[in-house]
């Protein structure tokens, strides 16, 4: 045959057999009505479980691991992992902070040991986590709590914090699971719970890093979930945690939020122990806030926009953000100011007097 330029090519005639192109036929029919039944099964055990609710597993002699819980939400976690009869590990950067926790859970009459562990350093994770195996046991319960913000505008930023975000608030739930999950898959039970935040499903003003951060970890979240499904680890289950901003955890707590109240930590905590108890796949805080991330993709993106700049005027008021330089003067938040000073130099990687620091990875600024 000839080619377009006049040069003779060949192919395989290899001719499709008729009889294997309908076999394949109906394998994808067949495939597509199991599929639709499936889902209807999904649907209608769905519609049963709001009527008449989920049944919740019971995490007696649990062993949970709780990133961040020297302090704030991860504090809480643990308190209620051991009310419900489970014994607790809890890791942290603060010594102190993991002291107390170690200090309150005991005095509950629970089980908890605590650990100094960077979880941003693999080494740190992995070695750790042998430690564990050998003087507690076997992780089944991963709670990947410990979270950092830097709250300011993305040419504000100092390198060293946009890394530092990423390191812990994602990064590091690549090393707690590779270090834990093989004793799951062993045993065919486990649950990995990631804590990330309605900003892992829209943008935010001076969250850039953060917000890119938790939507790498319910990205996470859903991935590994299908894997394990894929393997056919039916006994592992793992639910990523969706939550509006919390307050008294260190990270938000002067948040300019309008319409929707900041949420109160321990109905977070309360909400986070259900959804595992339930084996829920993922859990919105509020749940009311679910009709928002769908009408995401249906309105135009000005909709979006104008939703979210007046339902978060300001996530950091500590930060203001930088005038950028126009023809006419600066601009500052959508307005020109010709006679603003001139914008600092962005390229600075040194910490800034400005940011927040706090002792605890349990959802901290640094």
């Amino acid at each position: 045959m000839l080619a377009s330029n006049g040069k003779l090519f060949s192919f395989d005639k290899t001719e499709i057999n008729p009889a294997r192109k309908k076999v394949s036929i109906k394998h994808t029919i067949l495939d597509v009505v199991i599929f639709l039944l499936t889902s209807l099964g999904y649907i209608l055990q769905a519609i049963y479980y709001s009527l008449f609710g989920t049944p919740k597993k019971d995490l007696t002699g649990e062993l949970a691991l709780v990133t961040g819980g020297g302090g704030g939400l991860g504090r809480l976690l643990a308190l209620r992992l051991t009310k419900l009869g489970a014994k607790v590990i809890v890791w942290d950067i603060n010594q102190d902070g993991i002291d107390e926790t170690v200090k309150i859970v005991q005095s509950l009459g629970g089980f908890c040991k605590g650990y100094k562990v960077d979880i941003s350093n693999k080494d740190e994770v992995y070695k750790s986590a042998n430690l564990i195996r050998a003087e507690v046991g076997d992780v089944s319960l991963l709670f990947n709590n410990a979270g950092v913000v830097s709250g300011r505008a993305l040419l504000d930023t100092p390198d060293h914090l946009i890394e530092r975000s990423f390191n812990v608030n994602i990064i590091a739930h690549f090393w707690t699971t590779k270090a834990f999950l093989p004793a799951m898959l062993e045993r065919d039970h486990g649950h990995i719970v990631t804590i990330a935040s309605l900003a892992g499903h829209v943008g935010i003003s001076k969250l850039v890093d953060y917000c890119s951060s938790k939507f790498a970890a319910v990205g996470f979240d859903e991935a590994l979930r299908i894997e394990l499904e894929c393997m056919g680890a039916q006994g592992i289950f793992t639910t990523v945690i969706c939550p509006y901003f919390i307050q008294a955890t260190g990270m938000f707590d002067d948040v300019n939020s309008r319409w929707v109240p900041t949420l109160d930590s321990n109905d977070v905590a309360d909400r986070i122990i259900e959804s595992v108890q339930k084996n829920e796949k993922y859990a919105i805080i509020p749940g009311y806030l679910r009709v928002m991330l769908a009408m995401k993709w249906v309105f135009p993106w000005g909709c979006n926009s104008g939703f979210l700049r007046r339902l978060v005027p300001d996530a950091t008021p500590q930060h203001a953000v930088t005038p950028v330089q126009t023809p006419n003067g600066f601009n500052m938040n959508g307005h020109t100011h010709p006679l603003a000073g001139a914008a600092p130099d962005n390229n600075n990687t040194k910490a800034s007097p400005l940011l927040v620091h706090r002792l605890s990875t349990g959802e901290r600024v640094l």
